[in-house]
């Protein structure tokens, strides 16, 4: 009698409680955790690459007249900003002399990536700069996260370093 009526018996409200506060409890750490993730990885596209640009800049330029520390400007590349998804690359999209020079690309060939990448080169008689960029549409609405990084060079006549200004230009970030 004793065992019919403990399986006819159900849950009791405060076992219902119980559940839901676990769950809660579960959420309010995971949530935050795996939004705070989605984020570091989209922003390691831009900053690693953008560092990648820099890096490539600073090889380039060593040892060169001030005047030619970069090679040309290359436009955003692709052409178009990916919208609201990660998207391949066409073959040869990274084959220009530019980011050649640069040895950059923005993904391993195949591999899906929301930021277009451009490098605007400013050269001059005393010091050249140039300004590294980087731009992603994640929602689909037009609206661009831009992230860029500046360097000058240092030296005269020929370049012995390139300066990176300190920081990273981030406008919109989580647009």
């Amino acid at each position: 009698m004793m065992r019919r009526q403990l399986h006819q018996r159900g849950v009791s409200p405060v076992e219902v409680a119980v559940g839901i506060a676990i769950f809660g409890s579960v959420l309010a750490v995971a949530v935050p955790s795996f939004v705070k993730e989605l984020h570091a990885s989209r922003f390691a596209e831009p900053i690693d690459g953008l560092h990648a640009i820099a890096a490539g800049a600073s090889n380039y330029a060593r040892g060169r007249s001030v005047n030619d520390a970069f090679p040309p400007s290359a436009p955003l590349t692709p052409p178009v900003v990916p919208r609201g998804k990660r998207e391949t690359d066409p073959p040869g999209v990274w084959d220009t002399p530019t980011w050649k020079a640069l040895e950059f690309h923005a993904a391993d060939e195949g591999v899906a990536h929301y930021f277009a990448f451009g490098f605007d080169a400013e050269p001059g008689q005393s010091e050249s700069r140039f300004v590294a960029h980087a731009h992603a549409d994640f929602d689909g609405d037009t609206v661009t996260s831009t992230f860029e990084i500046r360097g000058v060079t240092e030296g005269s006549g020929h370049v012995t370093d390139v300066k990176l200004e300190p920081g990273m230009y981030i406008q919109s970030e989580l647009e």
